[in-house]
């Protein structure tokens, strides 16, 4: 070997590792998500079975959650921006997140649970926009789907161990879901001790100082940010909450304390792809990993219209959770690629709000179509709506190579 071939190799630029800001930041979205979905996992039993509500008034809980969430989603992304910090506003919203777990056990009537949704809510809706603006900060532009992918990861790990343990405790208490709701406080007071003295916000990330940010700023982002916005509303619109994906356990044969069971199933799916898949589009781009993500629910809603067995129902959460794990990350990573330093948390913001409205459409025409058709028409409506979202993203990306 030569002198100068060995100098080449030793002066190769080496690819930076995942910074540790995004690893405490994956196991605190972790921990949170043991806690939420041990109460997600039952609500939609509890809220049928002990409280008598209809799949109408689920789907208008769920939807009047997802409004709530997105107001504040908004707003925090905002202020993240004209403060400069953003672990301040994510301390907030986490903590009140985790202060919610104190009133689902108490909560007797329908009120009650739309005031403790309400709680965790705006909890998830100050955090999100301030924690994803903390992950592309630290992560060099190289790694960056691969930084979004692993919290994405992590947070699906927790969204697999919660299930697991609502299980186990509904076994071991005989059912008892409100003693279920009083343990998911555990992990969520863990999730604020990591949260609090283990994140670090990266140092001089007053953005407002050093790039002058104006408020007027935060309602002219770039047109790069709306495309983004306008590939995620449609996939969006298609996927509706996971609450009619868990009532549909039931008709498939599933009993009460095993339904938990399909959400470990299809976080096992999203976990085990979204930080491959994030490290992938590092390479590769966006555009057909995403087309995949859409084949894959259309197959999930396919076969969750017609699942009338347990093993059907179950191949219909593993492809719901690779639709998740294709892409979940990825919309986190294409905002942060295409948006300035001082705009990502009003960009962050702006993407849950437009989003959110969606969702919070799709969930309300779910609960209105389980209600007044039947079970099976919410998955077909969403597997026509997920063809569509195909054709738009693939005739978007056919005229881009046009242009």
């Amino acid at each position: 070997m030569t002198a100068s071939a060995s100098a080449q190799i030793h002066t190769a630029p080496k690819r930076p590792h995942i910074p540790a800001t995004v690893w405490m930041l994956g196991i605190v979205s972790l921990l949170m998500d043991v806690s939420s979905e041990m109460i997600n996992a039952l609500l939609p039993l509890y809220l049928a079975g002990g409280l008598g509500a209809s799949a109408l008034a689920i789907g208008f809980i769920e939807g009047l959650s997802v409004a709530i969430a997105t107001a504040t989603k908004f707003l925090s992304g905002i202020l993240s921006d004209l403060s400069g910090r953003a672990k301040p506003l994510a301390v907030l919203g986490y903590g009140l997140g985790a202060l919610s777990r104190l009133v689902f056990p108490w909560a007797v009537s329908l009120d009650q649970i739309v005031l403790a949704k309400a709680m965790d809510r705006v909890g998830k809706g100050i955090r999100s926009a301030p924690r994803d603006a903390i992950v592309a900060a630290v992560s060099p532009p190289e790694i960056r789907g691969a930084s979004f992918g692993l919290r994405k990861s992590l947070d699906t790990v927790g969204g697999f161990i919660g299930p697991l343990v609502a299980v186990a405790a509904m076994i071991l208490l005989a059912g008892d879901i409100q003693t279920v709701f009083w343990i998911a406080a555990i992990p969520a007071g863990l999730c604020m001790i990591v949260l609090v003295f283990f994140v670090r916000e990266p140092a001089g990330e007053c953005s407002m100082k050093r790039h002058g940010f104006r408020l007027a700023d935060a309602f002219r982002l770039n047109r790069a940010i709306w495309v983004v916005i306008g590939v995620a509303s449609p996939i969006m619109l298609a996927r509706f909450s996971e609450a009619f994906v868990l009532l549909k356990a039931l008709e498939a044969g599933f009993t009460p304390a095993w339904v938990p069971l399909s959400l470990v199933i299809m976080h096992a799916a999203y976990g085990l792809t979204a930080f491959p898949v994030g490290k992938l589009s590092d390479r590769v781009g966006t555009s057909g990993l995403l087309l995949w993500s859409l084949g894959f629910l259309i197959a999930a809603h396919l076969t969750l219209a017609f699942a009338a067995t347990p093993w059907v129902y179950v191949l219909g959460t593993v492809l719901w959770g690779l639709h998740m794990g294709f892409s979940q990350g990825l919309l986190g990573a294409m905002i942060a690629a295409v948006t300035p330093e001082h705009l990502r948390g009003s960009a962050f913001g702006t993407f849950n709000l437009v989003t959110g409205v969606v969702v919070l459409a799709g969930n309300t025409l779910a609960g209105w179509l389980w209600h007044s058709v039947g079970s099976a028409t919410p998955f077909l409506t969403g597997a026509g709506l997920s063809l569509v979202a195909m054709l738009f993203i693939a005739s978007g990306q056919y005229r881009a190579k046009q242009g």
